[in-house]
């Protein structure tokens, strides 16, 4: 028999495993296979040039994932591709003077050598770049389709703006009002452009939420708060002198009588129009307060800024006490939020209070306390629900009352009504960039904005150089000479559909074929960064309802039945960054400690939704695992191909010594914890590598003692399998070196026996006639079927019913059992 060499030779191994997959195409589903389906993906990467071990942590798990569902009797699809477009593409070949298309490519061709050193079992046959006209005429052809339906469309907006990356952001990617990619401070500026109504949605999203209970609390949180519910009334004010009106959201409705003034965006539309009515010293006054906000981010006019205003000179005309109030514009109010007018309550806002103290406005209590409530002077607002007080008719009443009684009178008068408001707003996806795609629309002089036909599809973004030649372009309706649309698509557009894309990459007559969304949809595990839990998920259950709506998929609903965010990973304690010099690549991983032992180390540091800590020390360990886990096998293998026989055929032996139960019970024990952690979605399968340690220990100690031990043999014979998903290279080594053929990885999983889990244990003894015949170990809670089925495959017990008939037995629970025979 031949030996093994003491060092395991991972770089041999890992090199020709991963050569033999990609020839073998392993991990290509089949369609009609009668297993049942798993859809499992991890957020697709942007090509940034280089993979470091933070990136290996997430395809780590999800590759885990997959080869254990494989394992256990899934067809599973596992695909990976490239969000390809985008700033840092642009900014990164304008630096280096080359061309963003090549500057992708290269990197995509690094990055996805790195992703196949990983060991990972991606389907590549399933590839996607959304940066190829392939895919992003797709993105033209979708975004025509919510223009049909009324969800796309253009209007002049004040906007994000950031001046370093010199583009638009959409208000999701303002984070505490700097950019979300160079954190510089945003802008705000007035433009045209297109947006998606996804506020057209904003129930179904928030409702829908409700149901995704395979999502962590904290994601549907952010998504609820984002969406921003909240039942209030709109309000009718009319303007004094003026045949129009304001209209104001609120959720105070029983704070009506308490208004003093009202605060108004300086982009209100009614500013123009009091312009007509007030002196020209008071337009004046206005205008220049609106030009010192021109730049003013939202978060630094709603938060950073100190409250101000101007008074306008106008008065508006409470609906319900008929008084009039004064129309002030403030730099609190923004035009895109709400109905941009607001009503000040001092006496109930904290933020009026503040603002009528400064410019010496009313203060007119309208609520108090339930009990004892009283009418002293207020020395801040107070906010709660309570009685109503100096409110007409309305007086007496609790807070609840009042708002319904309030709507009902204004909804009579045509003055209001109740309304439902939300936070959220459309989502603009138009961009002053290049590196983009490109937004399949045209203007023309005759016939307007006209879309782009679909047999003219794709829009080819031209090369860089001939931009301006590419925007002159004749009117697809009539003709004559047309321009067409500069801006390009938000990156997220593409991200929010590419997993059906994934379904069918090659189709060239639609994004995808219904039947096989209906065979694949919706994703069973999406696993990716906590980051994206407004972004990108909100935008992709959005998409998906459209599709829904519109008969293109089969089934629910929502595109993602389960989530996962996997934790970070530091180094020594520290962020990963080029600047700090702390960033571990994967092919130095690769080349001094191997990728099976960096897969073990981020599987098994620590749960994977925690941030991970990278040391040296670390990774050694899992080298030396690795390491013993080659030598315990050492002397067994060598065999002649099928000596082992297939896992199902295969018996654990029956032992008598408490090591070697030990021993048996440790394969069974990490076999459970695989399974159980990849069942219940807890994915922490450090508990799980911690088992293979414990089993590992008992291999080498018996090894040592005992080296012709069956049950050391069924270990050496079973590890292969059970470390598959997890070390996936020494797994297929160890298991082509047993003598077997074909892959591990499409072997079935262990089935955990537990009975050979059970640490208490009992000797039975048994009779045939009344005389013993044998004792036999079992389970201390052996159930009488069990106790006969145990004596019934005993030898001896065998012989003395050899011919005889089994006519009763009698059973004295974990004691005895008497087999009657004649």
């Amino acid at each position: 028999m031949s030996h093994m060499a003491d060092a395991y030779d991972y770089r041999h191994v890992e090199h020709k495993w991963q050569s033999q997959w990609e020839h073998e195409r392993l991990y290509r589903p089949r369609d009609g296979d009668a297993k049942p389906k798993y859809y499992t993906m991890e957020m697709l990467p942007y090509p940034s040039g280089d993979l470091h071990i933070g990136h290996a942590k997430n395809y780590t798990l999800g590759d885990a994932v997959a080869r254990m569902m494989r394992m256990l009797g899934y067809n599973v699809l596992h695909p990976m591709g490239w969000d390809a477009f985008g700033l840092p593409a642009e900014n990164a070949a304008i630096a280096r003077g080359v061309d963003p298309a090549a500057w992708t490519a290269e990197n995509i061709l690094n990055m996805r050598r790195q992703i196949r050193l990983m060991g990972t079992g991606y389907d590549w046959s399933r590839e996607i770049a959304t940066c190829e006209p392939e895919y992003y005429r797709w993105n033209q052809w979708l975004f025509l389709r919510l223009r049909e339906h009324g969800l796309a469309y253009k209007r002049e907006a004040p906007v994000n703006w950031c001046p370093v990356d010199a583009t638009v952001l959409a208000n999701e990617q303002v984070i505490d009002g700097r950019c979300w990619r160079c954190s510089s401070l945003v802008e705000r500026r007035s433009l045209s452009q297109w947006f998606l109504r996804i506020t057209a949605y904003a129930d179904r999203l928030l409702e829908d939420l409700e149901r995704l209970d395979g999502w962590p609390e904290r994601t549907r949180t952010m998504q609820r708060n984002w969406i921003g519910r909240s039942e209030g009334a709109r309000v009718r004010f009319e303007v004094e002198g003026l045949d129009e009106s304001i209209d104001v959201f609120t959720t105070r409705l029983d704070t009506l009588y308490g208004a003093t003034f009202l605060a108004v965006a300086p982009e209100h539309p009614i500013v123009r129009a009091l312009s007509m009515l007030v002196t020209g010293e008071h337009t004046a006054q206005i205008q220049a307060f609106a030009e010192s906000l021109q730049s003013k981010s939202e978060l630094e006019r709603t938060s950073m800024m100190e409250k101000r205003g101007v008074f306008t000179g106008a008065y508006a005309i409470n609906p319900l006490s008929r008084g009039r109030i004064p129309i002030w514009v403030t730099n609190y109010v923004l035009a895109e939020y709400g109905s941009g007018a607001v009503m000040g309550v001092p006496a109930h806002d904290e933020r009026d209070y503040d603002f009528a103290k400064r410019y010496r406005l009313p203060i007119e209590q309208v609520i108090v306390a339930e009990e004892g409530g009283t009418e002293a002077p207020l020395r801040a607002s107070y906010v709660e629900d309570g009685r109503l007080i100096a409110s007409g008719d309305f007086t007496g009443m609790s807070s609840a009352d009042a708002r319904a009684a309030m709507a009902a009178c204004l909804a009579a008068a045509g003055a209001g009504e109740a309304s439902i408001g939300y936070k959220l707003r459309d989502w603009l996806i138009s961009r002053q960039r290049y590196w983009g795609t490109p937004i399949p629309i045209v203007y023309c002089a005759r016939c307007g904005e006209v879309a782009v036909p679909d047999e003219q599809l794709p829009v080819l973004l031209p090369p860089r150089n001939a931009y301006e030649e590419f925007l002159k372009t004749p009117c697809p309706r009539c003709g004559e000479p047309a321009r067409r649309e500069s801006d390009t698509m938000d990156t997220f557009f593409e991200s929010s559909w590419y997993y059906l894309r994934y379904l069918d990459p090659h189709n060239d007559a639609a994004p995808w074929a219904l039947e096989v969304a209906r065979r694949w949809m919706n994703v069973d595990q999406y696993i990716g960064g906590a980051e994206h839990a407004v972004l990108h998920l909100l935008y992709s259950r959005f998409f998906y309802k459209f599709f829904h709506d519109r008969g293109w998929i089969a089934g629910g609903d929502e595109p993602f039945q389960r989530l996962f965010h996997q934790g970070l990973v530091l180094c020594d304690g520290e962020k990963m960054s080029k600047s700090r010099g702390n960033v571990v690549g994967i092919d130095e991983t690769a080349d001094r400690h191997g990728i099976d032992a960096m897969r073990l180390f981020l599987l098994y540091v620590t749960p994977p939704e925690e941030t991970s800590n990278w040391t040296d020390e670390g990774i050694s360990g899992r080298v030396r695992l690795l390491n013993r886990m080659w030598r315990a096998c050492d002397r067994h293998l060598g065999g002649s191909a099928g000596s082992v026989g297939s896992l199902e055929e295969r018996q654990a032996p029956l032992v008598d010594n408490a090591e070697e139960k030990a021993l048996l019970r440790a394969v069974h024990a990490a076999a459970k914890s695989a399974v159980d952690e990849t069942l219940s979605r807890r994915f922490h399968y450090n508990t799980t590598i911690a088992k293979f340690d414990e089993l590992v220990n008992l291999m080498t100690a018996i090894a040592t003692k005992s080296p012709q031990s069956a049950a050391l043999r069924y270990a050496v014979e079973t590890l292969p399998i059970l470390i598959a998903p997890f070390a996936p290279h020494i797994a297929e080594e160890l298991w082509e070196r047993l003598g077997q053929t074909g892959s591990v990885h499409l072997e079935r999983y262990l089935v955990p026996d537990e009975r050979l889990l059970i640490t208490e244990e009992i000797t039975l003894v048994v009779q045939v006639n009344g005389k013993v015949r044998a004792r036999i170990l079992a389970d201390a809670r052996v159930s009488e079927e069990e106790a006969v089925a145990l004596a019934l495959r005993d030898p001896n017990v065998r012989a003395y019913l050899d011919g005889k008939d089994l006519r009763k037995h009698i059973y004295v629970p974990g004691k005895l059992l008497n087999l009657v025979a004649a």
